[in-house]
């Protein structure tokens, strides 16, 4: 059977993307080393709920930013958290949710941002850049900020289609985000299936420091690097080159090839630590 790319395939082709790779339990066990993890839910009424997985280093009691992470395609979660360890999930192979663990620390904590309860199997590109979503989300980060009142600073984490989200959220809420960080962002909105509500997409209306990290040799046509050198260029935005990594397998737009920094997953989350941290680029190239 072919396998088809986790980035743009359609509802009908879903139940067959999610096969592809699941993660161990091996890996889910790595993925929250020194974690502590719990479900977050709130309400939207109408039956309907966001749900998300906040994370803490186990050794942290008071971390002042809140890493919001918005994985690829198909965007749902719909995570399991059982003894402070989310022990399953449709995405556990994303590289975001499997690299939270590189990123945790005694001042950023996580959370891994489902889709609205009631989008079934797919978490539309229409609605992750409307206001609709960007309020739902708000809502989960409140949550999480009344719990944890040392939050100070709240930054957007997108990947591949999740970097829809992360793009017009602050465009909808200026003052909210601290910053956006891309990671194998959409670069391609006008290729076959691919996401038009990027298409023009203007980063100089977005009112806070955006910064993207692509891989060189991204192999995902929806994400090629030459679209975000070109994006980064026009826009004066920040960009941080991946090279390297290895054990690479699967469809190019697949989490387990340099789309998903495979084999670079602790050197790029520790950079998105430091532009957190500091809102500067210490390195422009991750070799």
């Amino acid at each position: 059977m072919t396998k088809l790319p986790d980035c743009f395939i359609r509802p009908l082709f879903i139940a067959i993307v999610l096969q592809i790779y699941p993660a161990s339990a091996q890996d889910i066990v790595v993925h929250a080393v020194n974690l502590n993890e719990e479900l977050i839910s709130v309400d939207l009424g109408g039956n309907k709920k966001q749900v998300g997985v906040y994370t803490t280093s186990s050794t942290s009691k008071n971390p002042t930013r809140l890493a919001v992470l918005l994985p690829g395609y198909p965007s749902v979660v719909r995570p399991v958290v059982e003894n402070g360890v989310m022990t399953n999930s449709r995405l556990s192979g994303n590289f975001l949710i499997r690299s939270r663990h590189f990123l945790v620390d005694e001042t950023i904590a996580s959370l891994i941002v489902d889709c609205q309860s009631d989008s079934g199997d797919y978490c539309s590109s229409t609605y992750q850049a409307s206001k609709q979503r960007q309020e739902d989300v708000d809502k989960l980060i409140d949550e999480v900020k009344r719990r944890t009142l040392s939050i100070a600073e709240i930054w957007l984490i997108g990947t591949s289609m999740g970097t829809i989200s992360s793009s017009f959220m602050p465009l909808h809420n200026p003052s909210a985000y601290a910053g956006a960080i891309h990671t194998a962002s959409i670069t391609e909105p006008y290729a076959r299936n691919s996401y038009r509500e990027l298409g023009g997409f203007d980063y100089k209306k977005t009112p806070i420091p955006q910064f993207f990290v692509h891989h060189a040799a991204d192999p995902c046509y929806l994400t090629t690097y030459a679209g975000a050198q070109s994006i980064t260029d026009k826009y004066q935005i920040p960009l941080i080159t991946v090279t390297g990594g290895g054990d690479f397998k699967g469809n190019a737009c697949n989490a387990f090839t340099e789309h998903g920094f495979r084999g670079k997953e602790k050197d790029v989350m520790r950079a998105v630590g430091v532009l957190m941290k500091t809102g500067k680029v210490n390195q422009l190239v991750i070799n």
